[in-house]
């Protein structure tokens, strides 16, 4: 007896007709679910990356608006000039020049490329609309280092404020970003004391002042009350030496310094 040969494998005889297409459907919902994640992770990526730019901006900002900015003693850079520089320097492209006077345009040329949706369109249309910076002074508001500062006749208004503004465009048929109204803000501050010495008697003065009768910021009045006594026992140990409260020595260098 000759048996028929079924070339086709044993697991495809067993399987029904109607399951043919079970791939290609189990294929279709899992794009449906995965195709967005493919669309929003890079665009979170982009939103991250204006987010860290506009880090490094406030940066720019505070540090420009330290010495330059119009609330300061020099007056040179006022907040539209510094939201200028920022929008071109830092949120136009990469290749852009560093010039005077030099403004970022809304169009492709000067945009970043890297910033757009999964449609192609700018996160950042508008410069101007999307993109601020504001520089600003304010006051030592810290207890003890407002005290200390009055103390030695340095200026307590000394705290410098670079803040960047950022509004991302919503992104159309793609939720929750269409209707987000995502903005992004960023500051940093920077402390100054705009006081210098004239030399180590200029140290000493301004450490040792005195005000309203009382030695001020640092007690060494009563401190060197304190430890007069001490003066009075003997040293037993060699090498060893009683503090000297009260002495200001700023060109003083450590001993182990010198070796």
């Amino acid at each position: 007896m000759i048996g028929r040969f079924d070339p086709r494998p044993a697991l495809a005889r067993s399987c029904p007709r109607h399951n043919s297409g079970q791939s290609i459907v189990e294929f279709l919902v899992l794009a449906l679910v995965l195709l967005p994640l493919f669309l929003i992770v890079p665009l979170l990526g982009k939103q991250l990356d204006i987010a860290q730019t506009a880090a490094g901006a406030s940066r720019y900002v505070a540090f420009e608006g330290m010495v330059r900015h119009g609330g300061s003693l020099q007056a040179w850079k006022s907040d539209a000039q510094l939201a200028d520089e920022v929008r071109r320097r830092f949120f136009s492209a990469s290749t852009a020049p560093v010039k005077t006077g030099d403004v970022a345009g809304n169009f492709s040329a000067h945009r970043n490329p890297f910033w757009t949706d999964h449609r192609g369109e700018a996160l950042l249309p508008s410069f101007t609309a999307n993109v601020g910076a504001a520089s600003g002074r304010s006051a030592l508001t810290q207890p003890t280092g407002a005290v200390f500062a009055a103390g030695m006749g340095l200026d307590t208004h000394n705290l410098h404020t670079g803040t960047v503004r950022v509004k991302l465009a919503d992104v159309a048929r793609l939720a929750p970003f269409d209707a987000l109204g995502l903005s992004i803000e960023r500051h940093t501050t920077v402390l100054v004391d705009p006081w210098s010495a004239s030399g180590p008697a200029a140290v000493r003065s301004a450490l040792r002042r005195e005000r309203w009768g009382l030695e001020s910021p640092f007690p060494f009045g009563p401190l060197e009350a304190l430890t007069a006594p001490l003066k009075l026992i003997p040293l037993v140990l060699e090498g060893t030496g009683l503090p000297d409260v009260g002495r200001i020595d700023p060109d003083i260098v450590p001993a182990d310094r010198l070796r």
